[in-house]
């Protein structure tokens, strides 16, 4: 079974930036994110996971993305992720 994955980034040497986005392979995009070659995060780096959800259908993995980037979802990560 192939999962999308929705993840939270935080970079390590500015603790409060974060990046949110989905994938289908989050160590490949990681490695990505920490090598430079997403334009978004190439910048500041290194990046360590904060946190990822795993879903079932491409779908339901977009509209979770969506959610958190915005307003109310960064308020929902801020209160249970820590953001």
């Amino acid at each position: 079974m192939n999962f999308s994955y929705v993840y939270i980034l935080q970079t390590v040497q500015s603790p409060d930036h974060f990046y949110a986005s989905l994938t289908e392979d989050l160590r490949q995009r990681l490695a990505k994110h920490n090598s430079g070659e997403v334009p978004h995060t190439s910048k500041i780096k290194p990046w360590k996971v904060k946190f990822y959800a795993a879903f079932e259908s491409l779908e339901m993995a977009q509209q979770f993305e969506k959610y958190l980037k915005s307003g109310s979802g960064h308020e929902f990560a801020k209160h249970h992720f820590g953001l």
